[in-house]
C-alpha cells in the first residue's frame, strides 16, 4: 500500500470513529420530554389593535417598541402560549444564536466537540429542573413547529439548554464575562418614599436579545403574579418584580467551582418571584436551593428592604445587605470569597471596580427627592470616576453601550420602565404591573405609551455616528475556550 493510500485509509478511518464515538454520544444523551397535550386554541389578531395576538386567556401586544406579553394558565398552557403567540421571533432570536456560534466556532468539527462536550456534560440537566418547568418546556418544543434547527439538537434537550445558557456557559468561557451594574436608592432619598431599582443587564452578545426585548405578565395558576423582562420564547428570569413589589435581578461572579448538579438560576429567580413577597421571605427561600454556578442576585421589596445575595456552589450564600439610603452592584464578591482567585481577575482585568466607584460617586451626590429620571441619568451615565471624558462605548462606563435591557422598577409603586433600545438609549416606556396583573385585566384598543425620553446621543446622531464607525468597545472580547 502507497503511503498516500495508507494516510486516506488513516483519515477515513479517523473520521469514522469520530462520527461512531458523535452518533454514540447522541444516543446516550438524548432526553426525554414529558408528555404533554396541547390545548387546540389558535392565535388570532386582536380586532381594535393589529399589533395584538391573542389565545385563550393568554396574549402579546406591542407597547412602543416592547412586546408585552401576558401567559395565563399551567405549565403547559403558558408554554404553548409563549410560542404560539412570538414564533417569528423566537426563530429570528434563535437563528442569530446559531449566526454567532458559527462566527466564534467556523470550524464545524470544534463546534460539534463543544455542543458533544456539552450533551455529556449537562446530560441530566432537564432532571434538576423543576416539574413545571420541565412540563413548560415541552408544551414549548411541541408548540415549536416547524423547527428549522431541528437538526442540530432535538427541539426539547435544545431548548432545555438554551434556558439555562448561562450555567452551561461558565464551563466554557473562560474570561471574565461580567459587566451589570445595578443599585437600590431606598426610601429615604426618594419622592413620595418609594424605593427604586436600576439596573443595566449587561451583555456583549447578540442585538437581537435587545430588538426584540419582552416584558412577561405571568398569571401562573397558584402562583404570585409576577413581570419578567427578557425576550421571546425565555423561561425563568434574570430580571423582575412581582405585584407584591418584590424585585430580584441577577449578576454574574467568578468563584469557586461551577457544577453539574444543583439548580439554573434563572429558574431559582422565577421561583423567587413567583413564591416570596418580601426580601426576608426571599432569602429564606434561597437557603436550601444550592446553585449550579456562582453569581449574585439583588433583591428589593416594597419596604425598601434589600440585599446582595452572593451565591457560589456548595458554600454558604454571603448577604450584604442595605445598610445606607443606596445598595450598589456590579460583578465583584465582597464577602467571604472575595479572596478566591477568580474574583480577584474579575476585579483586575474587568470593569467591575470603574463602574463601581463611578456608581458610588453618583449614588452619594444625589439629594433627596430622587425619582425614575435620576435613575435613568446613572444608568445612561457615560463618565469615568471623577467625571472623566470617556469615548462612547467603553468598558468602564455604567453605560457601555451593550445592555441587553436597562429598566426602573418602583418596587413601592409596582412599575417597570423599560429602554425600547438600542440599549440604554431609547425612551423607558412605562409599565403599570397593578394594571397589567390585575385577573380581571383585558386591553382594549392599543396600549398608551407613557415614556421618559430617550437619550440625547440619539437626537444629536453621535450614537449613529459611533454605530457606523465600527470601533469595538474599549473592552476584552469573550473568548470560548475547551474545559
Amino acid at each position: 500500500m502507497s503511503r498516500w493510500r495508507k494516510a486516506a485509509f488513516v483519515a477515513v478511518a479517523l473520521m469514522t470513529s469520530v462520527a461512531a464515538l458523535h452518533g454514540l454520544v447522541l444516543m446516550g444523551t438524548a432526553m426525554s420530554p414529558p408528555n404533554v397535550a396541547l390545548p387546540s386554541d389558535e392565535a388570532r389578531t386582536g380586532s381594535r389593535d393589529a399589533t395584538r395576538r391573542e389565545l385563550g386567556a393568554s396574549w402579546a401586544r406591542k407597547r412602543g417598541r416592547i412586546n408585552e406579553v401576558r401567559l395565563s394558565g399551567g405549565p403547559v398552557d403558558v408554554g404553548a402560549a409563549n410560542v404560539r403567540l412570538l414564533y417569528e421571533q423566537q426563530v429570528t432570536i434563535e437563528g442569530d444564536l446559531h449566526r454567532q456560534l458559527h462566527h466564534y466556532v467556523p470550524w464545524w468539527p470544534v463546534r460539534t466537540l463543544v455542543l458533544d462536550i456539552a450533551r455529556l456534560r449537562f446530560s441530566h440537566l432537564d432532571d434538576v429542573i423543576s416539574n413545571d418547568h420541565r412540563l413548560e418546556i415541552a408544551a414549548q418544543a411541541l408548540a415549536f413547529q416547524p423547527d428549522p434547527f431541528a437538526s442540530l439538537m432535538g427541539t426539547y434537550q435544545r431548548f432545555v439548554f438554551l434556558h439555562s445558557l448561562y450555567d452551561i456557559m461558565l464551563w466554557f468561557e473562560h474570561s471574565p464575562l461580567v459587566g451589570c451594574t445595578s443599585f437600590v436608592i431606598g426610601p429615604e432619598l426618594t419622592a413620595g418614599g418609594h424605593t427604586l431599582v436600576g439596573r443595566n443587564f449587561d451583555f456583549e452578545g447578540p442585538q437581537v436579545l435587545d430588538d426584540h426585548k419582552a416584558l412577561f405578565l405571568m398569571l401562573e395558576d397558584g402562583h404570585i403574579p409576577y413581570a419578567s423582562v427578557s425576550w421571546p420564547g425565555f423561561v425563568g428570569s434574570v430580571s423582575g418584580m412581582n405585584i407584591e413589589g418584590l424585585a430580584v435581578v441577577i449578576h454574574g461572579a467568578r468563584a469557586g467551582q461551577p457544577r453539574t448538579t444543583g439548580e439554573p438560576v434563572v429558574q431559582t429567580v422565577r421561583d423567587l418571584l413567583r413564591g416570596a413577597r418580601t426580601t426576608p421571605e426571599a432569602l429564606a427561600a434561597l437557603s436550601d436551593r444550592d446553585p449550579m454556578v456562582p453569581h449574585m442576585l439583588l433583591i428589593a421589596d416594597a419596604a425598601g428592604d434589600a440585599a446582595v445575595v452572593e451565591r457560589i456552589p456548595g458554600h454558604p450564600a454571603h448577604v450584604r445587605p442595605r445598610d445606607g439610603p443606596a445598595l450598589p452592584l456590579t460583578n465583584h464578591l465582597e464577602g467571604r470569597h472575595a479572596d478566591d482567585p477568580k474574583n480577584i481577575d474579575v476585579r483586575l482585568h474587568s470593569s467591575t471596580i470603574p463602574r463601581r466607584r463611578r456608581l458610588d460617586e453618583l449614588l452619594a451626590r444625589l439629594q433627596p427627592g430622587v425619582g425614575v429620571p435620576q435613575v435613568v441619568d446613572i444608568l445612561r451615565d457615560k463618565r469615568g470616576i471623577g467625571d472623566a471624558p470617556l469615548p462612547l462605548g467603553h468598558r468602564s462606563a455604567i453605560d457601555a453601550l451593550i445592555a441587553t435591557h436597562s429598566i426602573v422598577m418602583d418596587t413601592t409603586g409596582r412599575q417597570i420602565w423599560i429602554s425600547e433600545g438600542p440599549h440604554a438609549t431609547g425612551r423607558y416606556i412605562r409599565f403599570d404591573l397593578r394594571e397589567l396583573l390585575a385577573l380581571d385585566y383585558r386591553p382594549d384598543g392599543p396600549a398608551d405609551v407613557e415614556a421618559h425620553p430617550g437619550d440625547a446621543i440619539i437626537t444629536d446622531g453621535r450614537f449613529d455616528a459611533w454605530k457606523h464607525s465600527g470601533r469595538p468597545h474599549a473592552s476584552a472580547q469573550p473568548v470560548l475556550a475547551a474545559p
